[in-house]
């Protein structure tokens, strides 16, 4: 296994955050992020996941795997549950196991959380992935006009 870290988004030189924004590949399986993603863009994005760390505790972090900048992700707060999001550069697909793994850690480990969210854009239309983690379906959500598929999982390990 290699090493992993997460760094707060603020860690993230912004060209790199609009490289990895604005990717083709990426794009398809981000419905919200409109027709461009520009330094300002994500200036605002940065700071509007950082408000999620100061109002809630927790939010995404960036993800550095071997000390590259792979994507952001981890827990936000979405509809009073912990949604768990994570996005990649291409060049990192292969990681996002060890990645999903850590999230997961934490989110029933320190973070105490008794379930965590994800949403799926229409565009992925293979969810079999999720199930094989122990996500079940839960429902469609509507974010600014976008549908989502829901999915849960349930502590395995509830705390005492």
């Amino acid at each position: 296994m290699t090493s992993l870290e997460l760094a707060r988004l603020t860690d993230v030189a912004t060209d790199d955050l609009v490289a990895l924004m604005t990717h083709p590949l990426m794009r398809r399986h981000m419905p919200l992020l409109g027709d461009r993603f520009t330094e300002s863009d994500a200036r605002a994005f940065v700071a509007c996941k950082e408000r999620l760390w100061a109002e809630h505790g927790y939010g995404p972090w960036a993800i550095y795997p071997d000390g590259r900048f792979a994507g952001w992700g981890g827990l936000q707060p979405e509809a009073g549950d912990a949604d768990l999001a994570r996005v990649l550069h291409p060049h990192f697909w292969g990681r996002g196991r060890q990645i999903y793994d850590e999230f997961i850690r934490r989110a029933f480990g320190e973070m105490g959380f008794v379930r965590v969210t994800a949403l799926l854009p229409s565009s992925r239309v293979a969810p079999r992935a999720l199930e094989r983690l122990g996500f079940r379906r839960d429902g469609e959500v509507d974010l600014n006009g976008e549908r989502f598929a829901r999915y849960v999982l349930e502590n395995p390990t509830p705390q005492q």
